[in-house]
């Protein structure tokens, strides 16, 4: 081989061995900060239903706990935020404005990333339960009726119907 072609190999064996060690760092960033930030929303939450009074988590949050979802049987837990914009659901899940509290009449609403807070949902079955505690320390349960798979615009969701239910929704796949 000549040199020249040498060197080509090089650089492009080089850009992508560079271009998957960031593809991993990025993927290990997202999953550090996913469990770092709920470390410091779990303090922020005590704080919260303690004092009564809102906690942000550190001093430049946007957001701050609202509840604690749980789902026994695959024991996993997370922190919910106040909105559900992507900053927020970056930490955690977030409860979206505009829909009633857990345990409040109607559906309440509860988003989070698929491959992080809520990755356990794949497995979650009817018949399960889900618990909800809110800032207020008001713990609600609910029973998993169903999961299903729909369009971002076609979810059917009404915040405003009847009963006091809870949907956890995220993206698919």
């Amino acid at each position: 081989m000549k040199p020249t072609r040498k060197k080509l190999i090089g650089l492009a064996a080089g850009a992508l061995l560079l271009s998957g060690t960031a593809a991993i760092a990025g993927s290990l960033y997202i999953d550090a900060k996913a469990l770092v930030g709920q470390v410091l929303l779990e303090r922020a939450f005590a704080q919260t239903i303690v004092t009564g009074q809102p906690a942000k988590p550190w001093s430049w949050a946007d957001t701050w706990p609202v509840a604690k979802v749980s789902a026994p049987a695959h024991g996993e837990s997370a922190i919910v935020l106040a909105g559900a914009s992507g900053e927020a659901m970056a930490w955690g899940p977030g409860h979206l404005a505009g829909t009633p509290r857990p345990g409040d009449n109607g559906i309440s609403i509860i988003a989070a990333h698929r491959d992080t807070h809520f990755a356990f949902l794949e497995h979650v079955q009817p018949g399960e339960t889900i618990s909800v505690t809110n800032a207020d320390g008001t713990a609600h349960a609910f029973e998993v009726t169903g999961t299903s798979i729909v369009r971002w615009d076609q979810s059917g969701i009404d915040p405003v119907a009847p009963g006091k239910q809870l949907a956890l929704v995220t993206c698919y796949p």
